[in-house]
């Protein structure tokens, strides 16, 4: 397998407080990244199922790049991380499930 697609990892931006106190949340902070791709196992997709999980997708990225980031967008879809697995030194495995979109 090789680095070949690239994955945005999405943080929430700083919250601020205007003049009377009320939080104002920043500008998403999104850091690109280059990442393999892996199918999702069919037990882990049997048993997240049963939790009411749906997981679609697992990127492969470098642990150092990752700062437990909950959502990532990946060719132009949005996905919640709702796994983390190092499966080595240097790599960590996301899977993720996709984000219904609104409405």
């Amino acid at each position: 397998m090789s680095w070949d697609y690239e994955l945005t990892l999405i943080r929430p931006g700083e919250i601020t407080q205007d003049d009377i106190g009320n939080q104002i949340p920043g500008d998403p902070v999104e850091t690109v990244v280059l990442c393999k791709l892996q199918s999702v196992g069919r037990t882990e997709f049997y048993n997240a199922a049963v939790a009411g999980l749906r997981p679609e997708m697992v990127f492969v990225i470098h642990g150092y790049e990752y700062n437990y980031e909950q959502s990532v967008r990946f060719d132009g879809v949005l996905y919640r991380v709702i796994r983390t697995y190092a499966t080595g030194f240097e790599e960590l495995e996301l899977t993720c499930e996709r984000v219904a979109a609104d409405g």
